[in-house]
């Protein structure tokens, strides 16, 4: 396998993580949110492991070898969800820390990787309409808080 598809792993496991400490911790606000979160979750994470199923087979895996890869990666957010509900009996000062925690880690990664990406050789129009959607996700956001 390439080096494209050791990383594409070691970031499906740090994502994975994130997703499973967001569901963890919102369950533990409400089953209402858990719920909201899990079902948003799982939407997100389809097309997302399709994509890196994609990139684990050009980076030279089998099919076969790529899907028991992404299995394994799945295993990142059971860790993180047992994280997060662990936390509860840390304290009330971990469990504050989780969801913004996890929220900036979605922010910093629309800001930093996804934004630029979307930017990039863009017609000034493309750009404009790319950014307008990003502010209504954001106001989605807001107006569902």
């Amino acid at each position: 396998m390439e080096v494209s598809g050791y990383l594409n792993l070691a970031a499906d496991v740090a994502h994975n993580f994130t997703d499973g400490l967001a569901i963890g911790a919102s369950f533990l606000a409400g089953p209402a949110l858990g719920t909201v979160t899990a079902v948003t979750v799982l939407l997100h994470e389809l097309p997302h492991e399709v994509g890196d199923f994609a990139i684990l087979v050009q980076s030279g895996c089998s099919k076969r070898k790529a899907m028991r890869l992404q299995l394994v990666t799945a295993l990142g957010a059971v860790a993180g969800a047992a994280c997060s509900l662990l936390a509860e009996g840390a304290g009330e000062a971990a469990m504050t820390g989780v969801l913004p925690f996890t929220a900036g880690g979605f922010i910093y990664v629309g800001t930093v990787s996804v934004l630029p990406e979307l930017l990039r050789d863009a017609a000034p129009l493309q750009a404009f309409l790319q950014l307008l959607g990003l502010l209504a996700g954001v106001a989605m956001m807001v107006a569902i808080a």
